[in-house]
């Protein structure tokens, strides 16, 4: 059956196309998790608490880059969406090569960027000494498979666009059984130490972006990838970077402003990192479900204004924002209640578990405003409005983030206060998009074309 007749996201029940599309998201980012988790579970259990730290306190960074180039790839699936709406199979073809062909490319710049400047990095962030060595035997070794990480979501990016979203949660689940597999040979039974953590994970990068590119390759469909026919088609590219540059920056700078927070909590010690690079993988997990809402919310806005359903577009919108607030509240209070125990489970040192806790207890009931950004930026971008985020992501998230953290620490000397920063700017950038979405009427110029 072709993915045209596959499709759920431009004709029948609004609720229904988008949880079933978004709920093997939800298995696959769950399994995607497992990658960080297995490395801070089996590292913080059989390696210990530096090493916990070392792991966990570099999530900021590696996201600094990779979201760079996801943002990107954010880009052609939205460009991919909306022909694949219009049934526009010419360009939809142009646009799926280039994809893959800018990934590549943007693969192998973010290999050199991160085995090259992560010294430098991590002391820009002030990683204690103590610490360092193993951060950067982790982070290079982590980088060297930077090329299957982008690739991997270009090519799961392609799938989702056209409605596809059970291939990828198939190749995850392999690749991620894969790595707790050899994290446990590795770190569990050999003792190797954090570098081969870092392998684990690139192997099963490795063994999930062949999956998948041999599903494009393989496939008799519409989205099928010649590998003759791999190449940059200079207008679609300027299309893709249009849509996906702005995405790329928003992860970026908020990346930047998390890795001012993290310097700020390395300068309270190994055990407040370990505890935070903890609570992080917890809230990593319980995250999910409002990520996949929003990634649906791209697709569905992106395929349905293609195929010109501008109705069907609000209507969705509205119920997605819903639904991805609901959700993140009942995660924030389940977070809330059961912190210690969670963030036990990565290092049960008691000052670790402190640390997490605190963390845990000065955020989770404030996820409803962070949901609430997010859906709305994923909506900007299903429209072509990823610069409208990546403005309020660069005031809220970076400018008033960093500007709050590095005047109050410096007043008040607690941890909390760093912690506090959080809801604090998803309070702000709420109150942007709130502002933007009553008095801008993002869907008029679609309407215009048509009319």
């Amino acid at each position: 059956m072709s993915a045209e007749k596959k499709n759920a996201l431009t004709e029948g029940s609004i609720a229904k196309g988008m949880i079933t599309f978004a709920i093997p998201m939800f298995f696959g980012q769950l399994f995607q998790q497992l990658y960080n988790m297995a490395d801070s579970l089996i590292v913080g259990n059989f390696l210990g608490s530096e090493a916990l730290a070392a792991v966990t306190s570099t999530g900021s960074l590696i996201f600094l880059l990779v979201g760079f180039f996801n943002g990107l790839a954010i880009g052609a699936g939205v460009v991919i969406a909306r022909y694949f709406g219009a049934r526009d199979y010419k360009n939809l073809k142009i646009a799926v090569h280039t994809d893959v062909a800018f990934g590549f490319v943007c693969g192998i710049i973010m290999t050199l960027v991160g085995v090259l400047l992560t010294p430098q990095i991590l002391k820009l962030m002030g990683t204690p000494a103590d610490v360092f060595p193993n951060s950067v035997a982790y982070l290079r070794v982590y980088f060297l498979g930077s090329l299957a990480v982008v690739l991997y979501n270009v090519c799961t990016g392609i799938l989702q666009a056209v409605g596809d979203s059970k291939h990828p949660l198939y190749y995850l689940i392999v690749s991620s059984c894969t790595n707790v597999v050899l994290d446990l040979i590795f770190c569990g039974v050999f003792r190797l130490g954090v570098e081969y953590a870092a392998l684990a994970t690139v192997i099963s990068q490795f063994v999930s972006v062949v999956l998948c590119f041999a599903r494009l390759v393989r496939a008799n469909d519409v989205y099928k990838v010649y590998v003759k026919e791999i190449r940059m088609d200079k207008e679609m590219l300027k299309q893709i970077v249009r849509i996906g540059l702005p995405t790329g920056l928003q992860n970026s700078i908020i990346s930047l402003a998390n890795v001012v927070v993290q310097s700020n909590i390395n300068a309270f010690g190994k055990m407040a990192m370990a505890g935070c690079g903890a609570h992080s993988r917890v809230e990593g997990f319980a995250f999910l479900p409002v990520t996949c809402f929003s990634n649906a919310l791209t697709t569905f806005v992106g395929q349905n204004l293609g195929a010109k359903q501008y109705d069907r577009v609000k209507k969705g919108a509205i119920f997605g924002v819903f639904c991805t607030i609901v959700l993140a509240e009942c995660i924030g209070l389940i977070v809330y209640k059961f912190s210690p125990q969670l963030v036990a489970l990565f290092d049960s040192n008691p000052e670790v578990v402190q640390y997490g806790v605190m963390q845990a207890r000065t955020t989770t009931l404030f996820y409803f405003l962070m949901a609430f950004t997010h859906a709305s930026a994923a909506i900007m971008r299903g429209a072509g409005r990823s610069a409208v985020p990546m403005y309020v992501m660069l005031v809220s998230w970076c400018a008033i983030r960093i500007t709050y953290i590095t005047i109050m620490v410096r007043i008040i000397p607690d941890i909390r206060v760093v912690f506090s920063a959080y809801p604090i700017t998803w309070t702000i950038s709420t109150i942007i998009f709130l502002v933007y979405i009553f008095k801008v009427d993002w869907m008029y110029g679609f309407e215009k074309q048509e009319a």
